[in-house]
């Protein structure tokens, strides 16, 4: 017989899409019965005389509900202690997150339950569900959700703007996870599903991580006026921040984005200051305020309000170069490094753009023992017509020179240095090529003197893939040499075989795309910070501008970046068998189920 009925909620089905359970009798003897919903099995319990049906694996990790137990209408997974209400699946433990419920009907004295779950699992849903995890920030519900937006065909510029939007209104500064977001952003369309998903997680499981206990962000407000031009609000920002005052900053940089859209004025105006202190606080400050562009390049400009103010905390506050030591003895380069950037703005007039050739003198100098010579160097260059974008792209190249021949009898820590000042320079190459005020292009030599700094973490220099052993004793095969290349980042201490392995791999002429692939993918199922991504992110953007060069810049560059990774590798991989259970509950595998 075939005939419509009514189900909680409210819509009509017929009696053969159902699936047949038991007599209600039966039901009440056995308390609960498993069957096999549309993609899960479905416990139907027996609550109070009334039929409750729930999905049969816990949301938390699987396990079997109907070996739970029942009382008071509470079903309780005795895994970890879990307890949901049965009418809803509702959990009273956030950490689980909801049981899906089905809707249940009694025909004739025989209990029927709907196949699929009561919810509709539209894009809302899942947009619903992923504000709720940050919320809470519960990665296993961040998880569902991701993949979830990810299977309804919403793209990963949508998801990146909910997560960033929900960043800016629950902090107040500029912290890692939204680096992490917009790095994986950047690199989304490089990965395959299962990698671009993991990502994603990692980035939105930071964002969640970094709100959580923070206070929400304070909003300020432009200034009631657009009477004041470019150049004032220039001044402004420089005074306020000088002076270290957060609330000045904001509603000068606030004004600024009233006026100008987030071109090259506006790019003038932030980082223009940034410059004000050389190196500040490692390269960092300069970093967030690139990535927080490139963030309103993916989410859209109209977000710059909400997202621009959140680097002005660490902007205010940043140490420079010249508060540092290191900078100021033996040889106190303050003095010319200032003299250097008053005389840019006539050198940059007077040069004749394009005339300046690299050579490989200029190379030396800048990975040199001279710092004076360094800001010689680069100032001879602007003054013989070098553009910024070729002087940022050989000090990004001689920054990865650093990491490359980073010698492994310095501290496991002492990576970091090489890695800030790598990244740093890769962000000023992305702001130049945006903007080339003569206060921006100063950072060049800020840049330079960055990677002086670093000299003695290459003595004695490492030796790089081929100047040891030749490296056709490793494979020729592309896919062989990626396994191997994660087999190496599975275990310590073998940061020069994973180097190997990846130069085999770009000699060769293999396709890039893999091996990126394959890197983030290291990364993503370790628990480490934020400069994993960043520093695979710039070594994919520097590659692509060597690429085509045969002096084999672009090798070493991703050689430098597989070093780090692998001083890095492997760690407990917490968040990663979070990622996979979410994965696994989501497709409706049988995680604990005996098969009864």
């Amino acid at each position: 017989m075939n005939f419509p009925l009514k189900t909680m909620a409210t819509t009509s089905i017929s009696i053969d899409q159902l699936v047949r359970v038991a007599t209600l009798d039966e039901l009440n003897t056995k308390r609960v019965i498993v069957v096999q919903g549309a993609d899960r099995p479905i416990a139907v319990f027996a609550n109070d005389g009334q039929p409750m049906a729930v999905d049969n694996r816990c949301p938390h990790m699987g396990f079997p509900m109907h070996k739970g137990s029942v009382k008071q209408g509470i079903v309780t997974c005795h895994w970890h202690e879990a307890r949901f209400d049965l009418c809803s699946g509702c959990t009273f433990d956030l950490f689980a997150d909801d049981l899906p419920a089905f809707d249940c009907h009694v025909h004739d004295g025989v209990v029927f339950v709907r196949p699929t779950f009561r919810q509709l699992a539209s894009a809302d849903y899942f947009r619903n569900r992923l504000e709720r995890g940050m919320q809470q920030n519960i990665s296993l519900i961040q998880g569902k959700a991701i993949i979830g937006l990810l299977k309804s065909g919403i793209g990963v510029g949508e998801i990146v703007r909910q997560v960033a939007m929900f960043g800016s209104a629950n902090h107040d500064n500029w912290q890692a996870g939204m680096t992490s977001l917009t790095a994986v952003a950047n690199l989304f369309d490089e990965l395959d599903e299962q990698t671009a998903y993991f990502a994603l997680f990692k980035g939105v499981s930071q964002v969640a991580g970094d709100c959580a206990g923070a206070a929400p962000r304070r909003p300020r407000h432009a200034l009631d006026t657009d009477a004041h031009g470019h150049g004032r609000l220039k001044q402004w920002m420089h005074h306020w921040t000088q002076v270290r005052h957060r609330d000045g900053a904001e509603r000068t940089l606030l004004t600024a984005i009233n006026d100008q859209s987030p071109g090259e004025q506006l790019t003038d105006v932030l980082f223009s200051v940034v410059t004000d202190r050389p190196y500040a606080n490692a390269g960092h400050v300069l970093d967030f305020c690139n990535k927080a562009i490139e963030l309103l390049a993916l989410i859209g400009a109209e977000h710059a309000p909400a997202i621009l103010p959140l680097v002005l905390s660490s902007l205010v506050t940043a140490r420079g170069g010249e508060e540092d030591g290191a900078w100021r003895h033996p040889i106190d380069l303050m003095g010319p490094l200032r003299e250097a950037e008053a005389a840019l703005p006539s050198l940059m007039e007077k040069a004749e753009v394009g005339a300046w050739q690299y050579d490989e003198s200029f190379g030396q100098t800048i990975l040199g023992e001279d710092p004076l010579a360094i800001i010689d160097a680069l100032r001879d260059a602007i003054a013989r017509g070098a553009r910024p974008q070729q002087l940022t792209k050989h000090l990004c190249y001689a920054s990865a020179m650093r990491l490359a021949r980073f010698a492994l009898t310095n501290d496991v820590r002492d990576w970091f240095s090489p890695v800030h000042t790598f990244t740093h320079c890769n962000a000023l190459h992305q702001t130049v090529l945006r903007c080339q005020s003569p206060k921006i292009v100063r950072g060049i030599f800020h840049a330079g003197l960055a990677v002086y700094m670093d000299r003695f973490l290459n003595v004695p220099p490492a030796k790089l893939p081929g100047e040891r052993q030749p490296l056709d004793l490793a494979p020729i095969d592309g896919g062989e040499l990626l396994r191997q290349l994660l087999d190496s980042l599975d275990h310590r201490h073998e940061v020069d075989k994973a180097a190997t392995v990846v130069a085999r791999y770009v000699r060769l002429g293999h396709p890039i795309r893999p091996l990126v692939n394959a890197m983030v993918f290291a990364v993503v199922r370790e628990d480490l910070d934020f400069h994993a991504l960043q520093v695979i992110e710039a070594g994919v953007q520097q590659y692509r501008l060597w690429q085509e060069s045969t002096g084999g810049e672009g090798e070493r560059i991703l050689v430098a970046v597989t070093r780090y990774l692998a001083s890095q590798c492997p760690t407990r991989r917490a968040g990663l068998q979070t990622a996979r259970i979410a994965l696994r509950l989501q497709r409706g595998d049988r995680i604990y189920e005996d098969g009864d």
